[in-house]
């Protein structure tokens, strides 16, 4: 059976002109428990049939017992959900929904470097990974993250990972902008970067994808098509 929890958003934040993040706290006593990685639903007041209502958010924070989950949100173009998250919902407002669900997570075990291609939102379950890692000291071969946008004010939690760089052993960051040239960036797509970083095909790498469908597909043909990497060695999560 189905359980539902409410939770109400106890903070909201710009993190890029399109983009906000709100944190969402469980209401009550009960324990919310979820891995790194995986999403809730939400039940939004936007339709009358359920898949008009309901939309699926990766958790952005790392599981820490506190009960209170980061979400990464875009706005879209006449989208209903994100319309009412961003023009109607604010602090207070008490949030529907179940979970979490999904099984796009990490092995118990990192016994492969790490290459976590995204871009925009679909950043939010591997910063979920990436801090877990980190607090847990979970031993690893190395994370590399590539992210990719369009313009460098739609870079989502940079300062963060350019920090983290610089105290997490093994942590690679890598931005692509594929609209605006950067001496900081590098003017093009994320699948620039893989196809340069790993184009000698290892044993010890697994890759995993999340984004837009037509980014991920493109990763998914050139990494196990052109590249020869098994499909066991790329997972992926699609954002639409």
């Amino acid at each position: 059976m189905t359980h539902w929890y409410n939770g109400n958003i106890v903070r909201i934040e710009d993190a890029s002109p399109t983009t906000k993040r709100f944190w969402l706290e469980v209401e009550g006593t009960e324990h919310f428990d979820f891995k790194a990685g995986q999403f809730i639903t939400m039940d939004l007041p936007i339709g009358e049939r359920r898949n008009q209502r309901w939309r699926s958010y990766s958790i952005a924070n790392a599981p820490d017992g506190s009960n209170v989950m980061e979400l990464c949100i875009v706005h879209l173009d006449n989208g209903l959900a994100s319309g009412y998250l961003f023009n109607e919902a604010k602090v207070g407002t008490t949030i529907k929904f179940k979970g979490p669900d999904g099984a796009f997570t990490l092995p118990d075990s990192l016994g492969n470097e790490l290459v976590l291609v995204c871009t925009g939102t679909g950043v939010a379950p591997f910063r979920s990974m990436i801090w877990d890692v980190f607090h847990k000291k979970i031993p690893n071969r190395g994370i590399h993250l590539i992210f990719g946008t369009r313009t460098s004010d739609g870079i989502l939690y940079q300062q963060e990972f350019e920090e983290l760089a610089q105290k997490m052993r093994g942590f690679r960051y890598s931005v692509a902008l594929s609209r605006e040239e950067s001496e900081a960036h590098h003017h093009g797509y994320v699948h620039d970067i893989y196809l340069k970083n790993y184009e000698e095909k290892g044993p010890d790498v697994t890759f995993y994808l999340c984004g837009w469908t037509k980014m991920v597909d493109e990763a998914v043909d050139n990494l196990i098509v052109k590249m020869g990497y098994g499909k066991e060695r790329v997972k992926y999560e699609l954002y639409g």
